[in-house]
């Protein structure tokens, strides 16, 4: 008897850029028949809307790059973690980004006032380079163009979904690294700078059949998503939640 094909989709917790907070810190949870699995990034705000969503602590992380309106929270979440007595949660990092991470989190004089508690004591620190797996998935990681090389990574489970994480425009990745028919859920404001995509750079950069696909994400504010979408593009807002194809 064929067993039931497992049901994912992404759930958007904020969807704003650093320096607007209207939409929140740019985060979304991986989930498995509506339970999550795994919550990429983790700014401020992110872990409250993630407990309103879900009731629970996130049961693993990953991280795209060391921004700390990806990363703050990630000091909120072992204070968190301590209180409850939890298992240390699974955190995966790209590789290059542990001693970023390492210094602007963790060498603060004690991560709690009562002491006793060191911040990488509530996670199980799993650094990750072009590949890994988890939750039955097998995850593959992309560098991005975002301030230096090797800064930020992209996520991908092929035939599920990519997450580009901070990015200009990637057509070298999504034009030949795509499987199938994944939705692109993608960083785009109105303006493009060194670090990021505009909305310009989507009609120069990829394909027609591409551009149907993404799912636009990191913009300023309300304004900027409904002028993304009358340019013909979707866009996620927080608390959305995106079903992907079954694998």
């Amino acid at each position: 008897m064929t067993q039931p094909t497992a049901q994912y989709s992404l759930v958007f917790h904020g969807t704003g850029s650093g320096g607007e907070l209207a939409m929140g810190c740019s985060a979304a949870t991986l989930c498995e028949h509506n339970q999550p699995r795994l919550l990429i990034d983790c700014g401020p705000g992110t872990l409250n809307a993630f407990q309103q969503r879900f009731g629970e602590l996130p049961k693993a992380v990953f991280i795209t790059h060391g921004h700390l309106d990806h990363i703050a929270d990630l000091e909120i979440l072992t204070v968190r973690a301590k209180l409850q007595n939890a298992a240390p949660i699974p955190l995966y990092v790209p590789l290059g980004l542990i001693p970023l991470l390492h210094q602007r989190l963790a060498t603060y004089p004690g991560s709690m006032a009562e002491g006793g508690h060191d911040f990488w004591q509530s996670f199980q620190l799993l650094p990750v380079t072009e590949t890994f797996t988890h939750a039955g998935l097998s995850f593959r990681l992309h560098a991005t163009r975002h301030h230096a090389p090797g800064s930020s990574f992209a996520l991908q489970v092929p035939g599920l979904f990519f997450y580009s994480g901070d990015t200009r425009p990637i057509p070298e990745i999504l034009h030949h690294e795509l499987s199938g028919q994944e939705p692109v859920f993608h960083d785009c404001g109105l303006v493009a700078n060194p670090s990021h995509t505009g909305l310009d750079d989507l009609a120069r950069e990829y394909q027609p059949d591409l551009r149907q696909r993404l799912v636009l994400y990191h913009y300023a504010n309300e304004q900027a998503a409904q002028q993304l979408q009358q340019a013909g593009y979707r866009v996620a807002r927080p608390g959305d939640e995106f079903p992907l194809s079954a694998l």
